[in-house]
């Protein structure tokens, strides 16, 4: 019995990690890449050259990033990312 209650605690330990494992695989790039991937949608208009690179701006139309309406679930994550990329000591 002991074995069959170890081997449960083991699964689950390995299942919770799996499942948080994205999280944790995330790095600065892809944080970056996460977040202004939602401005892009949103129509954002970019000013860093990095952002216009990587993203362009064709077909933006929003030029002040105030005047952007999102979801609160969006609202959300935008701001996990910045926290994470904070505590990570991500380049802005």
């Amino acid at each position: 019995m002991r074995l069959i209650s170890t081997a449960v605690a083991t699964l689950t330990v390995a299942a919770t990690l799996a499942a948080t494992a994205p999280a944790f695989a995330q790095d600065c790039f892809s944080l970056w890449v996460e977040r202004n991937t939602y401005y892009k949608q949103a129509g954002y208009c970019f000013k860093t050259e990095r952002a216009i690179r990587y993203f362009g701006n064709q077909g933006c139309y929003i030029y002040d990033e105030s005047q952007i309406q999102f979801p609160p679930a969006i609202w959300a994550r935008i701001q996990q990312i910045r926290r994470l990329e904070r505590a990570w000591g991500c380049p802005v």
